[in-house]
């Protein structure tokens, strides 16, 4: 039986199921919210960052802030993620519809819990994800075990590709650097910007964030031997400047590990 929580994204946008399940979870050490919105958008932005293992979603988002009502839109949107593995996926839901439930299955779901049935609860819910984990933890195992090993052969390129031009891991600057290549690598078509990426996950302000980086290149520029800075980095580079900017040196090294892997 797997011992680690099992991560969990809800989507819901009703504030008092929202916070009944957050209770339920309090209770017990073998879930982990790493998510919960009403928007359909932004859930598939958590399920690209977080991995969730299990989704509890709601059928109907009427009070989404974003994104479609329908979370049918979600299912057909998640599978074209193409992700390297499958989230358990419960819905919830006031509807009472073979029909719609048979449709919700041929789509990926696993169970479907009706809201107004009288053994429903948030317990109920987190009972039936971790029966479905159990019944598949081997597998699951297997997946998170190969997601992590390709998650550390990433970073590890990028290690060695910014150590090869003498950016040193001392500098907070190496930090963004890796952490921006690197969410970019594996959401290639995602259209946040990496430096409110990197804003939002360091907690720094735009300034701090771009300065960090630029600082982090120019020292490479300055104490790295020529020969080694035009062998390892051969985009062009502004002749005014004479060093790339930072979403010039981002944006290189993304395309770059990306056909290393």
């Amino acid at each position: 039986m797997n011992i680690n929580p099992m991560k969990v994204l809800i989507i819901e946008d009703d504030v008092d199921d929202c916070n009944a399940l957050k209770r339920s979870v309090e209770e017990r050490d073998d879930i982990e919210i790493v998510g919960i919105t009403d928007s359909d958008v932004e859930a598939l932005q958590l399920v690209k960052v977080k991995h969730p293992e299990g989704i509890i979603l709601d059928l109907e988002l009427n009070g989404s802030s974003s994104g479609s009502t329908d979370s049918l839109d979600f299912l057909d949107k998640l599978k074209e993620l193409n992700l390297k593995y499958s989230p358990i996926i419960i819905v919830t839901t006031h509807i009472n519809s073979k029909r719609t439930y048979e449709v919700l299955h041929r789509k990926g779901v696993e169970i479907i819990l009706y809201k107004d049935h009288p053994k429903y609860s948030p317990n109920h819910v987190l009972n039936n994800l971790i029966t479905l984990r159990n019944t598949t933890s081997d597998k699951t195992d297997n997946i998170q075990e190969k997601m992590e090993n390709e998650e550390e052969k990433i970073l590890n390129i990028i290690d060695a590709e910014l150590n090869l031009i003498g950016i040193a891991p001392k500098m907070i600057g190496r930090e963004y650097l890796r952490d921006g290549i690197f969410y970019l690598v594996q959401n290639d078509e995602d259209k946040v910007n990496v430096i409110q990426y990197l804003i939002n996950k360091h907690k720094k302000s735009p300034t701090t964030i771009t300065n960090g980086i630029q600082n982090a290149i120019n020292y490479a520029w300055r104490i790295s031997a020529t020969e080694d800075l035009e062998k390892y980095y051969t985009a062009r580079i502004n002749y005014a400047t004479g060093v790339p900017t930072p979403m010039e040196f981002i944006y290189y090294y993304v395309e770059k590990i990306k056909k290393e892997i």
